[in-house]
């Protein structure tokens, strides 16, 4: 794996550098074909708390975790644990489809390869509620204001200004994101 780590309000030392790769390259035992593209980290220091965020893309899906702790190092091997919960969760959802060339299972190592614990309850979903509604057109300011007003912590909306399905959220910084689709 290629690692691209930079720091936020912090400086990514050597040791610091060795440690996140060390942890981190424990993951290819999982992935059958490593990524090609650089593994994204970012650490980061924030009212005190200490920030590890890692983006891992794979052929057919994306990694992501973040973890905040007041001990970087302990923040480092917690999103570790998140990304390895991930991978076996993706493993065992694939492992029960169709068995088809180019499934998600070719992406992992076979299980003899690789020893682990795993409770399949834990990949249940369960969809407990559906709703639909008219997305009035507007700009991302009302939109802001709605999801303020109803009291959510982001809200769908269509975009008046591009015609398209979007979604404001409330980040953990008390500032706002948007969500929009690639053009």
């Amino acid at each position: 794996m290629k690692f691209n780590i930079r720091g936020e309000n912090i400086e990514v030392t050597e040791a610091l550098r060795d440690h996140v790769e060390k942890k981190l390259s424990k993951l290819e035992r999982y992935i059958e074909a490593p990524p090609t593209s650089e593994v994204h980290v970012t650490l980061s220091v924030l009212k005190g708390l200490q920030t590890v965020e890692v983006t891992i893309p794979l052929p057919a899906f994306m990694l992501r975790a973040e973890e905040k702790h007041s001990d970087l190092y302990a923040a480092v091997d917690l999103v570790v644990d998140k990304l390895e919960r991930q991978i076996r969760k993706a493993k065992t959802k694939a492992n029960r489809k169709v068995r088809q060339e180019g499934s998600l299972k070719d992406l992992f190592r076979t299980e003899s390869n690789v020893a682990y614990a795993y409770d399949e309850d834990e990949d249940e979903f369960e969809l407990v509620r559906t709703k639909k509604f008219t997305l009035k057109p507007m700009d991302i300011d009302e939109a802001i204001l709605q999801m303020n007003m109803v009291g959510h912590n982001f809200f769908v909306f269509a975009n008046s200004d591009t015609s398209q399905v979007n979604v404001v959220y409330k980040r953990d910084d008390g500032k706002y994101g948007l969500i929009e689709p690639a053009r």
